[in-house]
């Protein structure tokens, strides 16, 4: 459902298809911090995985290679492990891959509105 606040560009939250493997470890939904979320988000690296997420998914979730970014591996697994120990993202393995998508629903349980400005976010960067 396409979610839209003035100006905000609209994202939309795909359906969880059936058969997916379990999430990897994450915060409840009621233990979910606004410091620890807004912390997590302070980094521009991962404002704009989160963003990129909420406005140009095709599919319900996304290895880190559909990304783009041209960083190291491990620094990628750093970035996507402290978006998923926040709350932000949700993980799921596949074998020997990742994927993320974010908690869209528990998010806004928690932070009504907090996505819409995340996604009016415009990075400085190129």
């Amino acid at each position: 459902m396409p979610s839209t606040v003035g100006s905000v560009p609209a994202f939309k939250v795909l359906p969880e298809p059936a058969g997916l493997p379990g999430p990897l470890p994450e915060p409840a939904v009621e233990d979910l911090r606004l410091e620890t979320v807004l912390g997590a988000l302070s980094d521009p690296l991962r404002l704009r995985i989160v963003r990129k997420l909420l406005l140009e998914s095709e599919q319900f979730d996304h290895s880190c290679g559909w990304f783009g970014l041209d960083r190291p591996k491990s620094t990628l697994t750093h970035h996507f492990k402290a978006l998923r120990e926040a709350g932000i993202t949700r993980q799921r393995q596949y074998g020997l891959e990742r994927r993320s998508h974010v908690r869209v629903d528990d998010l806004n349980a928690r932070f009504p509105g907090l996505l819409e400005l995340v996604a009016a976010w415009v990075s400085d960067e190129p």
